[in-house]
Order: structure tokens, then C-alpha cells, then sequence
């Protein structure tokens, strides 16, 4: 048996817990999310998306 080890949806529950646990740590854990979601639009080839136009 295998097992997938998928990164998203586990990243998510456990956010989601720790934000019921510290209810403050949600600003820090959007912001954090915007942040790479803002770098991640500026600098495409740091995701490993196409180089140039």
C-alpha cells in the first residue's frame, strides 16, 4: 500500500486547527499567504514557471 503524501489539504487542516487553537494566528497566516501568492505572481520562474514573454 502507498501512501501520497499530499501537501495542500494537509497544510490546510493543520492550519485550520492551530487557527481554533490561537484564533490571532489567522492574520499571520493569511498574510504569510499573500505574500508568496504576490511574490509567486511578480517572479513566475521562482515557482518554476516559464521564463520570459
Amino acid at each position: 500500500m502507498q501512501m501520497h503524501l499530499v501537501l495542500g489539504p494537509l497544510a490546510a487542516l493543520i492550519a485550520g486547527i492551530l487557527i481554533l487553537v490561537m484564533p490571532r494566528l489567522l492574520n499571520y497566516i493569511v498574510a504569510i499567504y499573500l505574500i508568496l501568492i504576490g511574490l509567486a505572481g511578480l517572479f513566475p520562474a521562482l515557482m518554476g514557471g516559464p521564463m520570459g514573454p
